[in-house]
């Protein structure tokens, strides 16, 4: 299984397209590209061991380990990266500005639908990297899927 968040880097946010075996399954929105800093920069790119986690707050959701200088990185439901995200990967149905998305708890259900079981069942790992093909880009620049 070949999980992959393509990226394009903004000022103010960070966007992607998440695809598993070149499959769209969501968008999402992160913060910005600040070196990694703690509560205000998204994550470097990299790979990352994903795993099933659940907190009362989020409820279901997914943990990206062993990230740099940086603990408890989480894919959970946001929809403005600014507000609701200190370093975590919010998925979104839709983008409808820098930063903010609408319907992440659907996203969030498609994304967990697609990787909870086979993280369950054996290691899965994210690729983070910058969106190089164009047709993703203009995926990501549109904003719905």
């Amino acid at each position: 299984m070949k999980v992959i968040l393509h990226r394009i880097y903004l000022s103010e946010a960070t966007h992607g397209l998440l695809t598993i075996d070149n499959v769209p399954i969501c968008l999402t929105i992160e913060l910005p590209w600040v070196g990694n800093q703690h509560t205000i920069s998204c994550i470097p790119e990299g790979m990352y061991v994903l795993r099933n986690r659940y907190s009362s707050r989020f409820k279901e959701h997914i943990e990206l380990l062993h990230v740099p200088n940086r603990s408890y990185i989480l894919f959970h439901p946001a929809n403005n990266a600014k507000r609701e995200l200190r370093g975590c990967i919010a998925p979104v149905t839709e983008l409808l500005a820098i930063g903010w998305g609408s319907q992440s708890r659907l996203a969030m259900d498609k994304l967990l639908n697609a990787l909870q079981k086979p993280i369950a069942e054996k290691q899965i790992t994210l690729t983070v990297q910058i969106a190089t093909d164009q047709t993703i880009v203009q995926q990501i620049k549109k904003g719905k899927l």
